[in-house]
């Protein structure tokens, strides 16, 4: 995963307005956000993979930082 790739999800995260997060389940949370980044870049098959497990295993974190906006 590349850096470029890290800061475009952190930003999408950043940006995106917390009801949108904490309102979705942790299977559709991942769907959506790689949807968004896909929107915004081409995603290798690779990339997909490797960016849904990073998610994944970072749902915690997106969620406090969501609900502390």
């Amino acid at each position: 995963m590349t850096p470029n790739l890290l800061r475009q999800l952190w930003f999408l995260v950043e940006n995106t307005q917390a009801p949108v997060i904490l309102g979705r389940d942790d299977a559709s949370l991942v769907e959506w956000l790689l949807d968004q980044l896909a929107r915004q870049r081409s995603l290798e098959g690779y990339e997909t993979e490797v960016i849904s497990d990073y998610i994944r295993s970072k749902t915690s974190l997106i969620r406090d930082l969501a609900a502390q906006r």
